[in-house]
């Protein structure tokens, strides 16, 4: 929930400095930036809270530190390479772009890279349980870095656009995921021996690969409302409607924190055979994370005149669109973690399946209410899609795993 409270001062603080115009030309790249950056890990950030605790508890050491190695030789390489392809695409093809958009691109080419890594290295330390390591540095230190960067950029003198805006996440990418990656290669030092390495390439790209599937489709279905309203309204109702939906990520952080301290926990308990425990983490997790984000979700919405206003004046009807937002999470977090079974202990491409579709149906449902709502028509449109999905998750986990995830189900694994 701090890390939530970290991005909604950065973004309160970009949107101020720079004006609904820029800010919505902001949060247009950054959209894209976030879903690309997110994706080309290639689903081995998620892999790795699944094989790495997996061969930890078998003893197999040799393994586990061979999918770390390659994971990052496999981010960092497919990172680099979309980058790269980026620019030449901006430089030989300019005219497919506004050219209020060539300079925060360009800067965004290299933030994806940096943000790989950076989640890459969030599944590495989460597949260890150092929650604490994988969520500070891209949420918190990021954050902040950033924000003291665009105070200084603009007391300095430069001019309040986006792509100084993005050169600032720049500068704070970068500063975040060097000090994560020392931290976390010290750690790993002290907890994994130094010894030979061995690969499965085949049993992990053929798992990671529909994991980043979903990844891309998760990341999607999360901007899939500001892509459509990009493209149909003005740069200055995408930034009031973006910051709508940077309020209602204090709930979505619910789902993350609870799935960041029992991710991995799945994994281990699946290689131990262990049905039990199974059964009591997904029973735990389920009513947690449903109860913390009906609470979370409440609190959220008594304040967010308060909260609303901190972005600037005249944002009044965006409260109508953060209740509706907020209704689709509470409604999602009564299926329970249908997903992160799914991911974890098999059925990743179902799982894939499922969420293309809803990203489908969610962009289908855009493009017929926005035109006659506008962007409550966006929230209304994402908001039954990520309901609609929650259930299409957790039926399909019962069914693959005989474990009962939404939170009025009773009764023990099958």
């Amino acid at each position: 929930m701090g890390a939530a409270g970290f991005a909604y001062g950065a973004q309160v603080l970009a949107a101020r400095m720079m004006g609904w115009d820029a800010y919505g030309i902001f949060a247009s790249v950054w959209v894209w930036t976030a879903m690309l950056g997110h994706t080309l890990t290639l689903g081995l950030s998620q892999g790795a809270c699944r094989f790495v605790p997996g061969d930890q508890a078998q003893g197999d050491l040799d393994l586990a530190r061979g999918y770390i190695r390659a994971g990052a030789l496999v981010t960092g390489g497919a990172a680099l390479a979309i980058a790269g392809l980026g620019a030449a695409l901006l430089m030989l093809e300019p005219d497919l772009f506004a050219p209020a958009y060539w300079a925060p691109i360009a800067v965004a080419l290299g933030v994806m890279p940096l943000f790989a890594l950076q989640d890459y290295l969030e599944g590495v330390a989460r597949s260890q349980n150092w929650v604490g390591l994988a969520i500070a540095p891209p949420y918190l230190l990021r954050q902040t870095l950033m924000m003291g960067c665009m105070i200084a950029a603009i007391l300095l003198g430069a001019p309040p656009r986006a792509e100084v805006a993005m050169a600032c996440m720049l500068i704070a990418a970068a500063g975040a995921t060097g000090l994560q990656a020392a931290l976390l290669a010290a750690r790993l030092r002290r907890s994994l021996p130094a010894g030979p390495h061995r690969y499965r390439w085949r049993a992990w790209l053929g798992t990671s690969l529909p994991i980043a599937a979903i990844d891309l489709a998760n990341a999607g279905f999360t901007f899939v409302d500001v892509i459509v309203l990009g493209a149909l309204v003005s740069p200055a109702e995408v930034g009031v409607y973006f910051a709508a939906t940077r309020i209602q990520q204090f709930v979505v952080f619910v789902h993350y924190a609870v799935s960041a301290a029992t991710l991995q926990r799945y994994s281990a308990a699946q290689a131990q055979a262990n049905r039990f425990l199974l059964a009591e983490l997904v029973r735990r997790q389920g009513r947690m994370t449903a109860a913390a984000t009906l609470v979370v979700g409440g609190a959220i919405l008594a304040v967010s005149p308060l909260l609303l206003a901190m972005f600037g004046p005249g944002l009044g009807a965006s409260v109508p669109i953060l209740c509706i937002l907020i209704a689709g999470s509470v409604g999602a977090s009564l299926f329970g973690p249908g997903e992160d079974l799914l991911t974890m202990l098999g059925g990743e491409r179902l799982c894939a399946g499922i969420t293309v579709g809803s990203l489908v149906a969610a962009a289908g449902l855009c493009l017929a209410l926005v035109p006659a709502f506008g962007t409550l028509g966006a929230a209304m449109a994402v908001a039954l899609a990520t309901m609609g999905r929650a259930a299409l998750l957790a039926r399909a986990a019962g069914r693959i795993h005989g474990l009962p995830t939404p939170v009025w189900a009773t009764g023990m694994a099958r």
